[in-house]
């Protein structure tokens, strides 16, 4: 089955992002790239925004985002209220974010991981499943605004 997985970044993930992209994952992905294409100067928050709303749509299952830290990155995809967006240093974090937390955005900070690193963390976060019911999905559901 084809996973569709949007993935954006600014100019500090153009790497990256491009890296993750000629990868073989052990998922067939569609990826859905939102930019940015070059290294010159971009916000950040224009990404992320494009990457959470492309979530909502329904266009994309998942998505990945990428900037420097992962952290600008992270905080523009969490306004959305349909996101659960995590910065994943290492593969325990992306397996724990999707069984706890049923994260549908993971961002990487292109300086702090390298390219190898970010391959077996975004591996983890596609194949790794939420662990619904019980504790998890309702401390996941307070996190609804209407709660």
């Amino acid at each position: 089955m084809i996973k569709k997985i949007a993935i954006a970044c600014d100019h500090g993930g153009v790497g990256l992002k491009k890296f993750l992209k000629d990868q073989s994952f052990s998922l067939e992905i569609e990826w859905i790239d939102l930019g940015t294409h070059s290294e010159d100067s971009v916000d950040y928050p224009d990404y992320g925004y494009a990457l959470s709303e492309t979530i909502t749509r329904g266009e994309a299952e998942y998505g990945i985002a990428i900037c420097g830290s992962g952290i600008g990155i992270s905080i523009a995809c969490n306004r959305n209220d349909n996101i659960r967006a995590a910065v994943c240093t290492n593969t325990t974090m992306a397996r724990l974010t999707r069984i706890d937390n049923n994260a549908n955005v993971l961002c990487l900070g292109a300086r702090i991981i390298g390219d190898v690193l970010a391959y077996d963390i975004v591996e983890t976060f596609l194949t790794t499943k939420f662990e619904s019911g019980g504790r998890h999905e309702r401390r996941v559901n307070k996190l609804k605004r209407e709660n």
